[in-house]
């Protein structure tokens, strides 16, 4: 079919010269306007409202995140491992879950010894006329213990090898938290040496663990060799050095604090990988920085920072000083139950103190109900001072 001329010259001018049509207004700005509220909206609510998941916390500043006993803790510029998360949500609940409520509640005693304890006599006398309040398990590493209080006899547990400074060490006061768990109405765990005696009457004690909230666990920064000196590289990422703590071993916690001991599999494994005399000529001892650098991370404010264990490292030694039995007189025990300040002294050549005083419920108070170390000959001269000094 032949196409008219005319037809063709229209089609051309409409090519040429097309017809003007209205167009509805672009709607992109609007969409811009939408979009930057919401995003205003959504940082006004994160400020407002605390943030309470991990998930959210990620992609705001860990500033506005709620602390770790309340929610998952800020997180860290990556992504977190299967492993991590999993250890999030299970301190997260253990944490946040109420105590079991006892009846009775009472203070588990638990022996770290590598046999037979010395100061049995002096235990009995301090656990008399209170046998309601308290149980007893002794972890005996060495040799069976033979013991002379028929408050000790059928509290032993079973035991393993236990070398200083290795892991076994972390892993025999887990197995006796793990016993000393399966009392409900055990609500305060005391981990004890072979070694230590009590500083005052087991109604002070008593009152001074069961009327705080949190654990008396031993916890400091040192810089030096003898602290994040002893730092491997091989426990990050989920351990960084800026988070790596010392303290004593010798514990007292709290039963949820307990149970997060026990739950613990992810950084007590990287403690046990990485942290061992002589590695990377390093000597690093797990009992001295795991539980410090653990709830350092996980629970800070759930922790004294002091142990209540007075332990004498003013000789400078690898092992703190013993006291002989000319040693023990009513004035060395009661300058110990007076002391009010915690001291930890970092290991690098400044050597600088760290000097804080000893808060109860906020109220300063003497730091310690126990004591370390004291060789056997010392017993009779502890008997015969325990009823002054543990008066005062």
């Amino acid at each position: 079919m032949k196409i008219p001329k005319a037809w063709r010259l229209g089609i051309s001018e409409m090519q040429i010269m097309p017809v003007l049509r209205h167009r509805p207004p672009s709607r992109r700005p609007l969409w811009i306007i939408v979009l930057v509220s919401l995003v205003c909206v959504s940082l006004i609510g994160a400020y407002v409202y605390p943030l309470r998941h991990y998930a959210t916390c990620y992609f705001f500043d860990s500033s506005i995140c709620s602390p770790f006993t309340q929610s998952l803790p800020p997180a860290p510029a990556k992504v977190l491992t299967d492993e991590e998360i999993a250890a999030y949500v299970v301190i997260r609940d253990i944490l946040e879950t109420p105590s079991l409520q006892s009846k009775n509640p009472k203070i588990a005693f638990m022996f770290l010894t590598p046999g037979s304890l010395p100061f049995e006599k002096l235990w009995e006398k301090f656990f008399l006329g209170h046998e309601e309040r308290f149980s007893i398990y002794v972890h005996a590493s060495k040799e069976k213990p033979e013991h002379e209080s028929p408050l000790f006899l059928n509290r032993d547990i079973h035991s393993d090898e236990v070398v200083w400074g290795k892991i076994s060490m972390v892993d025999a006061e887990k197995r006796l938290l793990a016993n000393a768990l399966e009392d409900t109405d055990n609500q305060h765990f005391v981990l004890l040496s072979d070694s230590c005696i009590p500083l005052h009457d087991f109604d002070y004690v008593y009152n001074y663990l069961m009327d705080t909230k949190v654990s008396f666990i031993d916890c400091f920064e040192d810089p030096g060799p003898h602290g994040t000196g002893r730092y491997s590289d091989g426990m990050s990422p989920e351990v960084e050095k800026k988070d790596f703590r010392k303290g004593a071993q010798w514990f007292s916690m709290k039963r949820q604090h307990a149970l997060l001991v026990l739950a613990d599999s992810l950084y007590y494994n990287k403690f046990k990988q990485f942290c061992k005399p002589g590695m990377h000529g390093r000597n690093c001892y797990a009992d001295e920085h795991y539980l410090p650098t653990l709830f350092h991370m996980v629970d800070p404010n759930g922790i004294a920072n002091w142990s209540v264990t007075h332990v004498d490292w003013s000789e400078g030694k690898w092992h703190p000083k013993a006291y002989k039995a000319q040693d023990v007189t009513f004035e060395l025990l009661n300058n110990i139950t007076s002391i009010d300040e915690s001291i930890h002294v970092t290991s690098e050549g400044k050597k600088e103190v760290q000097q804080r005083p000893c808060l109860w419920n906020g109220v300063k108070r003497p730091c310690y109900l126990f004591a370390r170390k004291f060789n056997p000959e010392a017993l009779d001269n502890l008997m015969q001072h325990f009823s002054n000094y543990t008066t005062i």
